[in-house]
Order: C-alpha cells, then structure tokens, then sequence
C-alpha cells in the first residue's frame, strides 16, 4: 500500500549498462523530501523516460550513436510493483534510428512514439496488454538541414507531442528548424504528413507544451534560448505563431534550453536553462501570451529535464553535470526557492512523477 503523502518519482541519466541508469525515489509531497526505493541496470544510456498513464509500466530510451551511422538506438519497457518496491524489464526493440531521446505516449496509452535525435527519425511501436512493445507499426524519416552547419548538419527529431484529441503527432526537429505535423490513425498506429511550420533559422526547437486547454503550443528552442507561442486550430490541425520569447536575462553567458512545461493551472509556463543554469518563470495571460516573472537557480549544474510537482507546491530538475537531482519549492507566485532536497543521480537527465 502506498504511503499517506508520497508519490513515487523515476528519473533516467547517462550511464553505461553496467552500472544503474533509472532511479526511483519515494516524493513526500508535503516536505518535498526524496528516499531511494530502487534502481534498475542493464540499459545503457536511460536519458528519457515515459510513465505509462493507466498502468505501472515504465519506457526508456537507450540514447546510443554509432560511428558508422548504423541505427544503434533501443527503447525498453519495464514494469514495476511499489510493496514490495521493484522493477523488472519486459523487453526492448530497435529504434531503427540513432540517438532515440524522447518518448511520447498517445491518449490512449496504446501506442509509443520515439524521436531520434541522431538520425532525425520517429517511429511508432504498439504497446501490448502487458505492457511490452509491440512490433514498429510505422517510421517517418526528416530530410534537410539548418545554418548552424555544426548542429543542423542534418535533421535531428528531439520531441514529439500529441493533441489532445489524438488526431495530430506534431514532432519538433532542432536540425531543420521545423515542427513537423501528422495526422495520426490510432486504430493502426500510421503517421500521415499533415503540415509543416518552419521556426526562425538556427533556432532549433526541442521540446513542446500545450497549455490545459489544447488552445496554445509553446515550443522551448534550444539554439537561440526562447520559447514561441502557437495558437493551436484543433479542427484542422493548424498552428498559428503569436510571439517569442527569451528565457534568458541580459547579459547571460552562453546558454542552452533544455525542456518546457506548464503548471496545472495553466498559469505559469517554466523553461530551463543549461549553461545559465537557472529556470526562468513566465505568466500565461488568458489569450495564452507571456509575460517574463523571473528566472531562479536550478540548485545545481545544467538543468535538463525537470517535472512540476501535482499541486505545483515543487518542481523537481534532474542537473545533469552536478549529477543529481534537486528538489525546488514553487510559491503561490509562482517564484522557486532554493532546494529543499537532493539526491544523486549520474549523468541526471529526465525525472518522471507517477
């Protein structure tokens, strides 16, 4: 049974197979306090990972690149029971693609999507009754590059995100500077070219929110640390850009946004910053506009993926070069404080609450 206040948190870094790469912690929601309950090994390079919305499952990325450009990448599921605490793998498939950092689950919790980075690819797995990967039901490959020849040398899927009527995958390629959108079919797992919206050159956007409403987009770009604003036409499938938006303070050093997400209440709109090592704080007005509260430290060293708390009382940033994984407390403002806990975690990348 779980305990009165907890929550159960996992969080994937950089590391070799040998060694544990997915950690879980027990989260007390009221002190903010992390405990270790667990850890898996066996995969090498765990840098993303996605929680299944129905069932206690759990799917990896293996984040490899080979030099001969030959497809290396691997997704894994797993599964895990809470008393006693435990994880165990269910099984794993090929990406058929290099890089995989990114995975996305649709509405229905019935298919998995896989972005990868180093050979700008997706593909599309079926997730079986027990929660193991299904075969590859469809594979989309980007073509082009950016004028950042040493970034965009070629398309690089970073993300992937889903409608909130499971109609449209819209997928973010940092390579080509473009968010990619596909009219999806769910009842075979198929991506169909819908749409194409190209982000300003050299900007490379990498990771995507909706706000709670489905009505706005906002795309967090890595290269030029901004995020812009899309109003979302949900009948045709249709983005329309409203603004942009720095995430950083004048005068900051050289600076990398990492990932982007949106309180429950729809009323604030977090990115982290790798390099200025901060999360900066926005206001979402009603017409889905920003508005810049602030920026506040990550409590440690290059913030990447981070998760806001149920209840946004916390948010929890997994800083990759500090190599742990930090406990932030969330104002009624909506302003961070210093952490209230850490705990360590190598190579720190993506932390998952259940």
């Amino acid at each position: 049974m779980a305990k009165i206040n907890t929550q159960i948190v996992f969080a994937g870094g950089y590391s070799s197979g040998a060694e544990a790469g997915i950690h879980a912690f027990e989260f007390d929601t009221v002190a903010g306090v992390l405990q270790a309950c667990g850890s898996f090994s066996g995969i090498a390079n765990p840098s993303y990972v996605a929680l299944h919305p129905m069932h206690p499952w759990l799917y990896s990325v293996s984040e490899a690149s080979r030099n001969d450009g030959d497809p290396s990448g691997e997704v894994w599921a797993l599964s895990y029971e809470r008393a006693p605490f435990g994880i165990r793998a269910l099984n794993q498939k090929s990406t058929q693609g290099s890089g995989p950092c990114h995975l996305e689950l649709d509405k229905t919790g019935c298919w998995l999507f896989v972005s990868n980075y180093g050979s700008g690819s997706a593909a599309v797995f079926k997730i079986g009754p027990t929660g193991a990967l299904g075969e590859m039901t469809d594979f989309v490959q980007h073509r082009g590059s950016g004028p950042n020849a040493a970034r965009q040398e070629g398309p690089h899927a970073h993300s992937a995100i889903v409608t909130g009527d499971n109609q449209f995958v819209i997928i973010a390629d940092l390579g080509i500077d473009e968010l990619v959108v596909y009219r999806f079919d769910s009842q075979n797992g198929k991506l169909a070219p819908h749409n194409k919206f190209r982000m300003p050159p050299g900007s490379g956007p990498r990771h995507m929110a909706f706000d709670p409403s489905g009505s706005w987009l906002y795309v967090a770009n890595e290269m030029n640390s901004t995020v812009t604003v899309f109003e979302y036409d949900s009948v045709h499938g249709n983005l329309f850009q409203k603004g942009t938006h720095s995430t950083l303070p004048d005068g900051a050093p050289e600076s990398y946004v990492a990932d982007i997400h949106i309180n429950s209440s729809g009323q604030r709109l977090y990115v982290s910053n790798r390099g200025h090592d901060s999360v900066a704080t926005f206001v979402v007005d009603l017409d889905g506009a920003l508005q810049l509260l602030g920026h506040s430290s990550c409590g440690g060293s290059w913030p990447r993926n981070f998760a806001v708390a149920p209840g946004g009382r916390f948010m929890l940033v997994a800083n990759q070069h500090s190599n742990e994984l930090c406990v932030l407390p969330v104002d009624i403002t909506g302003g961070i404080g210093s952490p209230v806990s850490r705990v360590t975690v190598a190579g720190a990348a993506c932390v998952k609450i259940v």
